[in-house]
């Protein structure tokens, strides 16, 4: 049985200040690496055969903690970056509004299209799943782009939250079509 596991990135400056990140390369702060470690930890007690990750540098850092711990390969793709945020990047919403107006969303300030981003996860899950067949990937990447991605491969499951850092989400291929059976979990991070 294919199984896929998507992990968000860990929390970096910029996300705790509102800033749009997009395609900008943001690393981890403390909080992020540490994060990175405990899904790390929490992956390690299950069987994974290969961490696939965007190649920007908040993804990276997050997927190089998960394949050092479980000793799998690691490979990066380009096609798991974040979508392209053009003039939005680095700004907060307060700054979008006060640069262009409260309907700065309805403006082309340069963004990647929709389209864009739905043909490269496509593009992506398509070819991974043709080459691992009957294993368990993971998947390391960005916010924006796995809730479009999730919605893309399992078009009935309706998400309600956006994904939390270093949440974990998991598909599974059953009767030819993939079923989410767990969302946005970060029961890793919760120390008792």
């Amino acid at each position: 049985m294919t199984k896929i596991g998507i992990v968000r990135h860990g929390v970096t400056h910029w996300n705790i200040e509102g800033r749009a990140q997009g395609s900008s390369d943001i690393p981890l702060n403390e909080e992020g690496l540490m994060q990175a470690e405990r899904v790390a930890e929490r992956l390690s007690k299950e069987e994974w055969d290969i961490v696939y990750t965007s190649d920007l540098t908040r993804a990276h850092q997050t997927a190089k903690a998960i394949a050092e711990k479980m000793d799998i390969p690691l490979r990066l793709d380009s096609r798991l970056r974040e979508l392209g945020g053009g003039l939005i990047e680095g700004t907060t919403e307060a700054e979008r509004v006060s640069k262009w107006g409260t309907d700065w969303r309805e403006l082309d300030l340069k963004m990647e299209t929709e389209a864009s981003v739905i043909e490269r996860g496509k593009t992506f899950i398509d070819e991974i799943t043709g080459k691992h067949t009957g294993e368990r990937i993971l998947i390391v990447s960005h916010g924006a782009f796995l809730k479009r991605l999730i919605n893309v491969v399992v078009p009935h499951f309706t998400i309600e939250e956006s994904l939390k850092n270093t949440s974990f989400t998991s598909l599974v291929m059953a009767d030819r079509q993939w079923d989410c059976d767990l969302y946005n979990c970060t029961a890793h991070l919760v120390r008792s």
